[in-house]
């Protein structure tokens, strides 16, 4: 299994707290959100890494070779990073050959999440937060029948359940290229610009993927600086307490 984490964007909306720097390596206690998916995933047994970049690439290239020396990493370079993420799985789909998890760089989560998604039973899966309601420009997981209908910020009429999307997706290897199909539909249309989820209701028609429920278990994407506040103050503490360490709080005047 292979781990394809996207991380070439710039991250406009958290530039007064990247201050430059590629928003995988904002850090949450002392260590950035790129390394705790690494360790993450070296955790679960998934040592093969490939690392779309794009913006500040150097940065997180040094970044990587500082602190995990010895891990297989592969880079794929998206040079388009100011458009759609739709590029940045475009460019990783020669990578593709193996099962696949595909993940957003920008989310910090409790490990318990990212097992659920690496040993779930069923063959191709997403993750759930079932407790979250849509307010504003949530990506929405919609389900029927145990299958996920669609991935994206607007709702289907016909779905059973639905819950915010955590941003990773596990991939079987014959199921890649329907992945790679449904994407390209998107590209030969001259869709440059979305986001890769809205790429995949093709992927979702022709591929019985199904879900895996997180809800209650702590996670939060990165994309404004109050949630930086947010991971570091919240949430951070309750995993440190769970893995039996000292919370550690910033302290603030």
């Amino acid at each position: 299994m292979k781990a394809i984490i996207f991380a070439a964007g710039v991250g406009k909306r958290l530039q007064a707290v990247t201050q430059g720097k590629p928003k995988c390596l904002v850090e949450i206690g002392d260590r950035s959100l790129l390394s705790r998916h690494i360790e993450c995933l070296n955790q679960l047994g998934v040592h093969q890494i490939v690392l779309v970049v794009g913006f500040a690439q150097d940065q997180i290239r040094a970044a990587m070779a500082a602190e995990f020396p010895s891990q297989d990493i592969q880079w794929v370079v998206n040079d388009q990073f100011t458009r759609g993420s739709i590029l940045s799985l475009w460019v990783a789909r020669d990578e593709m050959d193996d099962d696949v998890v595909l993940m957003d760089a920008d989310v910090f989560y409790a490990q318990e999440i990212l097992s659920r998604l690496v040993r779930s039973s069923k063959s191709s899966v997403l993750l759930m937060d079932e407790t979250v309601k849509q307010e504003s420009e949530e990506c929405m997981v919609a389900a029927r029948g145990g299958r996920v209908l669609s991935l994206s910020k607007v709702l289907p009429a016909d779905y059973e359940e639905a819950g915010e999307g955590v941003g990773f997706l596990k991939v079987q290897k014959r199921d890649v290229p329907a992945l790679i199909r449904s994407v390209q539909s998107s590209i030969d249309a001259g869709k440059m610009d979305i986001e890769y989820e809205d790429a995949l209701a093709t992927f979702f028609q022709d591929v019985p993927v199904g879900y895996e429920k997180i809800g209650g278990l702590p996670w939060i994407e990165i994309d404004f600086p109050e949630d930086v506040d947010r991971a570091t103050l919240q949430i951070l503490p309750v995993l440190q307490a769970k893995n039996g360490e000292i919370p550690t709080v910033p302290v603030t005047s």
